[in-house]
């Protein structure tokens, strides 16, 4: 079924019913699920019941790894109409990788802000405003935009089989943590300062990264380099908690390819690498957060 037509069908289905709060508490663990079903189904139930509670779970649905997961909940918090998730949800209709997703958040973002008297394009003075000074119930704070992940990266290296040299290897090295330390600045559920984490109570996850695999080879008139990655996560206590793989390839005609430019070719494989697997990365965090 095309994403489109899961979304809307999706949509099809909500209807408000009453919520307890152990229901919403239940539906918010699901959505750390890796199980992709899972998470779809947390996602729908919670669009579902039409509650105000809802809005902190649905944001951090909008950052789920799947496509038709986050543009269920954009379109949710556009129902909800609750001008608090105005920042998530312009920050998704600008910088998603997916089409539909951005159109759903788009939308969602002009429904919240026509139902709170807002104009549709907010300045970012407006929306650093409605992200720390609105929330619901008693507490002005309730649905401030936080961070739920504190991640230390603790050690990188290249441990690929082979004949590289030291500098090589520390390169290397370089390039996958530096890539990795960037995605986590540019996600706003991560936070990489004690000081914050100690704000929000937040306890610690380290990640020890290697790379597993650095390989240059001919196929079928292309050349290939093959970069494989294993991450490590662990508790501050140094328990290991759980372990990700992944890579990524790079190819080039043989007869364009120049072995000057292999160490670029490298470095687009390792950050390929590390990028193709920041969001299962995320939901691994979360599961080890809530073990």
């Amino acid at each position: 079924m095309k994403l489109v037509a899961l979304i809307a069908f999706a949509i099809a289905m909500i209807r408000t019913i009453p919520a307890h709060a152990d229901q919403i508490d239940d539906l918010t663990k699901a959505l750390a699920s890796s199980n992709q079903k899972t998470r779809m189904s947390a996602t729908v139930s919670l669009a579902r019941l039409g509650d105000k509670r809802t809005l902190k779970p649905l944001v951090t649905a909008l950052h789920d790894p799947d496509a038709a997961i986050r543009a269920l909940a954009a379109s949710a918090l556009g129902k909800l109409k609750h001008k608090a998730a105005l920042p998530a949800l312009r920050s998704a209709a600008t910088d998603d990788t997916d089409d539909t997703v951005k159109a759903k958040a788009r939308d969602a973002a002009i429904a919240v802000a026509k139902a709170n008297n807002l104009p549709n394009e907010l300045t970012k003075a407006e929306v650093v405003q409605a992200r720390h000074t609105t929330g619901f119930g008693h507490s002005p704070h309730a649905v401030e935009d936080k961070p739920d992940l504190y991640v230390m990266v603790k050690s990188s290296s290249d441990d690929s089989p082979g004949k590289a040299d030291k500098t090589t290897r520390k390169t290397h090295a370089e390039i996958v943590k530096q890539t990795l330390l960037d995605a986590f600045k540019a996600a706003p559920q991560v936070t990489l300062t004690a000081s914050e984490a100690q704000r929000w109570g937040l306890d610690p996850r380290t990640i020890d990264l290697s790379v597993v695999k650095m390989d240059v080879q001919t196929t079928g008139g292309m050349v290939e380099i093959d970069a494989e990655l294993r991450l490590a996560i662990s508790d501050d206590k140094g328990k290991m908690l759980s372990f990700l793989s992944g890579g990524a390839k790079v190819q080039i005609p043989s007869g364009k390819f120049n072995p000057k430019f292999l160490a670029n070719f490298r470095k687009e494989a390792l950050e390929g690498a590390m990028r193709g697997m920041f969001d299962k990365l995320l939901v691994h965090l979360r599961q080890t957060s809530q073990s």
